[in-house]
């Protein structure tokens, strides 16, 4: 059983940024990583043009519940506050996405902004001095256009494999590196992007590709021609919209949008395998798979709420809430830390583990 071990709150100095960028209605503008032996952890955030990061404190497990299981949030220390300056955009950013690179020390940071230019960037956690490569990729249009969202996402095995998600071009591109590889068009416009982790039929992670698109889960295998890559088209909720979508490490996709419902995919059946109503009141715009079990799921909806929860029982662990409109959400790749950035300033950050190994 997942438990909630502590929830902080800090405050983005506003020396540092005072007045964020409005952003897209979907929260992908936030990347976390909790550093060496867990006593920090470094959030990446992202406003106008520029990529921002702050180390926080981890230190302490105190925590306070307030009615049906919300959080209560405790104050945190900002150790360091700075601009990453390997970002140079010159349009809003979109998206920031960070993945785990070669060795403890190296981490790889992506980000979009709202015409498609991509910047990959290795940094490095360990020392101040970041002397890692990075390289950028423009858009195929050359940024001609009206601009919008723009997501990406790294590949699950393959960190050189980036695909990039263009909202109104209706498009996505697949790099290795800079070198461009594919473009796959879709139907309506993508509004979420993912490599799926394990793919059931034999086919190799990195090559497969779940867009939300609409009220359509669309999956793509990267090596076919056939139908523009397009393996299956799965439709959601008649007149709505899937806000977010996630894979789990055993295969398993989840998608959540306008209907308020988290659905639960196996792609073996090409069916849902359960769905969880009312998990959130208002429009669901970010999930993730728990990494500790994989029976629980966080999702983010558009009313301040995180909620962490059992999908199959339909069943609430654990609730916190943030204090204005989120400006970003994440969860860190191997570990169930939680992040969210609202527009006041304040980032709220949960940490959560099997019950059985918290000492209370």
């Amino acid at each position: 059983m997942l438990s909630a071990r502590s929830l902080r709150k800090a405050t983005i100095p506003p020396s540092l940024l005072s007045d964020p960028s409005p952003g897209c209605l979907r929260p992908t503008r936030l990347a976390v990583h909790v550093n060496g032996a867990g006593d920090t952890c470094s959030v990446y955030f992202a406003s106008g043009c520029r990529v921002y990061k702050i180390e926080i404190s981890m230190e302490g497990e105190m925590l306070s519940r307030g009615k049906e299981s919300l959080l209560i949030p405790i104050n945190a220390q900002v150790i360091s506050s700075s601009i990453v300056d390997r970002c140079p955009h010159r349009s809003e950013i979109q998206s920031v996405v960070l993945a785990e690179g070669e060795g403890d020390s190296c981490l790889i940071l992506g980000t979009v902004d709202s015409y498609g230019h991509l910047i990959v960037s290795r940094l490095d956690t360990v020392a101040d001095d970041i002397d890692r490569a990075s390289y950028s990729v423009p858009p195929r249009d050359s940024g001609v256009g009206e601009g919008s969202w723009a997501g990406l996402c790294f590949g699950p095995t393959q960190q050189s494999t980036v695909a990039v998600a263009r909202e109104l071009c209706k498009s996505i591109d697949v790099y290795d590196q800079d070198i461009h590889l594919r473009s796959l068009r879709t139907l309506w416009y993508p509004s979420s992007v993912t490599f799926i982790q394990k793919f059931p039929q034999g086919s190799e992670s990195s090559s497969m590709l779940g867009i939300a698109e609409g009220s359509q889960l669309s999956l793509w295998d990267l090596r076919m021609n056939h139908n523009g890559g397009c393996v299956q088209r799965i439709s959601g909720p008649v007149g709505g919209t899937i806000y977010s979508i996630c894979s789990s490490p055993s295969g398993l996709i989840a998608t959540g949008g306008t209907d308020r419902a988290v659905t639960i995919y196996d792609p073996r059946r090409w069916s849902a395998l359960s769905r969880w109503v009312g998990c959130s009141k208002y429009e669901i715009t970010g999930i993730s798979f728990s990494s500790v079990d994989q029976s629980f799921i966080y999702v983010q909806g558009v009313d301040y709420e995180i909620t962490c929860g059992l999908w199959r029982e339909s069943k609430r662990a654990f609730s916190f809430r943030g204090d204005s409109n989120w400006l970003g959400f994440s969860k860190c790749a191997n570990t169930d830390v939680v992040a969210g950035w609202c527009e006041s300033g304040s980032i709220f950050i949960a940490d959560a583990q099997d019950h059985l190994s918290v000492d209370w």
